[in-house]
């Protein structure tokens, strides 16, 4: 379930799944796990479910899943 109330405007911890994720402790952005850009909730579009990481765009997402396997 995609839930995104409660902001304390830190950083978030999220448990990202297949299609969308749930957010475990609230907050205003996450962290790209390559740039290490804050990525606004809003604007969170790509995540490794696998990795439970999420990335600031799909060439972040790219470069990191590339390295990973």
């Amino acid at each position: 379930m995609l839930t995104r109330s409660g902001n304390s405007g830190g950083e978030a911890r999220l448990r990202y799944g297949d299609n969308d994720y749930d957010i475990l402790t609230p907050g205003s952005f996450v962290t790209c796990a390559v740039t290490g850009r804050p990525i606004p909730l809003s604007a969170v579009r790509y995540w490794s479910v696998d990795l439970q990481e999420a990335y600031w765009d799909a060439e972040a997402a790219a470069q990191r899943l590339t390295y990973s396997k």
